[in-house]
């Protein structure tokens, strides 16, 4: 019979005491005991591999540590294992690349950096002990909390570490290897103001602290403030001109405020002093891909696949395109690839939905499936996401969004009619749409703008006396709130614009948020973007996000979040009638200028031709869909999902019947 979780836990226990104390044989014993009822127990198959390079079984261990790294790659001392393996056989140079992955999961490996201080100091390397030693000892200088916060972060457990990082900055409240550390977990929570609040004072604190200004450029961008990120990445580049990393991160700042050229040239320069190094060559990718060069990406993705062959965003770069097909050699590295137990946790995953695709356009739809599903449960292995904990937050957005709020509040907010909010759910047409109206003179196509989504966060820590968090304290804001936050957030669109009297905003799951939009933007447009259930939801599921968007790593939990989007819209329709203009996706691959029409009359501008050839339109994009809206209306992906079908009863099963026809 299976033990029960709290049962396998203090089985466990007595193990870990009986290595402790040396008794191998009595741990050997035990261990495969738990392991014939439950063959994937991570902890147990740690142990089992700690056990046995103590009794001298190197062998084993090693091809029950391939085990474990394919199971969870993220388990970082499984990779500080392989390398206390590896040293005990004396392969200095594969130990000494196990315990830098351990480091790159988990920088708090303190065994790690002993043992590779150890090895390169036995070698005479001393550059390379010069570095490990002062990595040491900037960890030994951390105060023992920031340590146990950091491991804990390690381990996905970040409500724990926010608690013990709060704890000792309660205390601390200037240490500012603390305040990294809080930032970090507040910017995994998705809590950004925060984290920028906490960086920017780092930095006031230490202005000469490189790391805290490193990581005060990376949240400002999270948070989209470009503009600020560069100033702040050019300020670490003038105190060191030569630095790669200061110039790459330039380049990607660069980037991101549109200066395109200046960001290649960077990268170029970077690539020069590190010749094809993948990562650089990546970036440079993508540059390229958003400024419309695709065969140029092309040649720069692959160019970083053979010069590393681990580096699965590479591969999946070259899949996202959407319009590019893998060659024979290149599918049968990445089969190499996959094989490969040392292959890192994101290039894994990246891996995993490159060779999906791969073998859709292949059609063989049975592969491509199983590498969607491996890459998208090891994404779900490592989120947070709670279906359950979502649904509640959309009944209580419509119990708090009623029409006396909206009657109550007539008149208030911010009148500005410039913004066009395109929202919807992820994969269903949103960019295309976007692509279609910003080829208008009138309007300006921007990005996923995260304003809408940062002022929610900002009220779902707010208390009162009747009140809890949001969406509940809606119902306290005042008018002269409302009008303000409605400024601000025309204020801080502006630097997206390039001049245009309307502009788009096209950040999906600001459909949870149309209650918030219409108090501050009472004279906003909202366009929902929608998409058949079956369509919409394997497309988001056999995407990779680069961030966000937790419910599309499980096949209930996507039709749950489509259920809920469709509720929730409902809702609006009937409190707010007239205010959203629905598009189906299907209806502008089937008759695309009578749905452009609709929406230009929707925003009440004048039908303009260029509209219609929305390909020939300039502009950067930076969405999944880039290459597909540079191209006319096409139809092959309306019905794709079919070809899955076999395999999506989790899907139909969480949607129901309604959504189904």
């Amino acid at each position: 019979m299976a033990e029960n979780s709290e049962q396998a836990g203090l089985h466990l226990a007595k193990v870990r005491q009986k290595i402790s104390g040396g008794d191998f044989s009595a741990a050997l014993d035990d261990l495969e005991d738990i392991l014939r009822q439950s063959p994937q127990n991570i902890e147990a198959l740690y142990m089992l591999c700690v056990a046995q390079r103590y009794t001298g079984d190197f062998k084993s261990a090693l091809a029950n540590l391939d085990q474990l790294k394919t199971l969870s790659p993220a388990y970082s001392r499984a990779h500080q294992e392989e390398g206390h393996v590896r040293r005990a056989l004396k392969q200095w140079d594969a130990a000494l690349s196990a315990y830098t992955r351990a480091l790159q999961l988990n920088p708090a490996l303190e065994a790690s950096l002993r043992a590779q201080l150890d090895i390169l100091t036995e070698q005479g390397r001393e550059r390379s002990a010069i570095r490990v030693q002062a990595q040491l000892e900037a960890l030994l200088k951390l105060p023992q909390p920031l340590r146990v916060a950091k491991e804990l972060a390690a381990q996905n457990k970040l409500l724990q570490a926010e608690e013990v990082c709060r704890a000792f900055l309660q205390q601390n409240p200037r240490n500012v290897d603390g305040m990294r550390e809080l930032a970090e977990i507040g910017s995994r929570l998705g809590v950004l103001e925060d984290a920028e609040f906490l960086l920017e004072s780092a930095v006031a604190f230490e202005p000469d602290s490189i790391p805290a200004r490193m990581d005060y450029v990376q949240i400002l961008r999270k948070r989209q403030k470009f503009a600020a990120a560069l100033e702040q990445a050019q300020t670490l580049l003038k105190t060191n001109p030569q630095n790669p990393q200061f110039r790459s991160l330039c380049a990607i700042e660069y980037m991101q405020t549109g200066q395109f050229d200046t960001a290649i040239s960077y990268l170029d320069e970077v690539l020069r002093q590190v010749p094809f190094d993948a990562v650089t060559l990546t970036t440079k990718g993508h540059a390229l891909k958003t400024c419309g060069r695709s065969a140029e990406a092309v040649e720069a993705y692959r160019t970083a696949v053979q010069h590393n062959s681990e580096h699965g965003e590479a591969y999946y770069s070259l899949a996202n395109l959407k319009t590019y097909r893998f060659t024979d050699d290149e599918l049968k590295l990445m089969h190499q690839q996959a094989q490969n137990s040392n292959l890192g946790f994101m290039d894994r995953i990246y891996l995993h939905f490159a060779l999906g695709k791969a073998y859709e356009d292949q059609q063989a739809y049975e592969s491509a499936f199983e590498h969607y599903a491996h890459g998208n449960q090891l994404k779900k292995a490592q989120s947070r996401y709670d279906a359950e904990r979502m649904c509640e937050e959309i009944n209580e957005t419509i119990k708090v969004c009623s029409r006396e709020l909206f009657s109550r509040h007539q008149g208030h907010g911010h009148p500005a009619p410039d913004p066009i909010f395109i929202l919807g759910l992820p994969r269903a047409g949103s960019t295309l749409l976007e692509q279609v109206l910003s080829s208008h003179s009138q309007i300006d196509g921007t990005l996923e703008l995260p304003n809408i989504l940062s002022l929610s966060q900002r009220l779902r820590r707010r208390q009162s006396d009747a009140h809890s968090g949001y969406p509940d304290v809606l119902a306290d804001l005042k008018a002269e709130e409302l009008y303000a936050f409605g400024k601000q957030y025309i204020e801080d669109t502006r630097i997206h614009r390039q001049g245009a009297p309307f502009f788009i905003d096209k950040m999906p799951n600001n459909f949870r948020h149309i209650g918030l939009i219409k108090l501050i933007l009472p004279n906003a447009k909202i366009i929902d973007a929608r998409r058949s259930a079956m369509a919409c939801c394997f497309s988001g599921f056999k995407q990779l996000f680069a961030e966000g968007q937790e419910f599309s790593y499980d096949l209930q939990d996507i039709g749950q979040y489509y259920r809920d989007y469709v509720s929730l819209m409902q809702h609006w329709d009937d409190v707010l009638p007239g205010t959203v203009l629905r598009v189906n996706h299907e209806d502008v691959v089937d008759n695309l200028e009578r749905e452009v029409r609709r929406m230009l009359d929707f925003c009440d501008l004048e039908f303009e031709p260029a509209c219609l050839t929305y390909y020939e339109t300039e502009r950067n994009v930076r969405t999944p869909s880039s290459e597909q809206v540079r191209q006319p209306i096409f139809r092959d992906s309306v019905e794709q999902w079919q070809h899955f079908e076999p395999w999506l009863d989790p899907l139909k099963s969480s949607l129901g019947p309604e959504l189904l026809n």
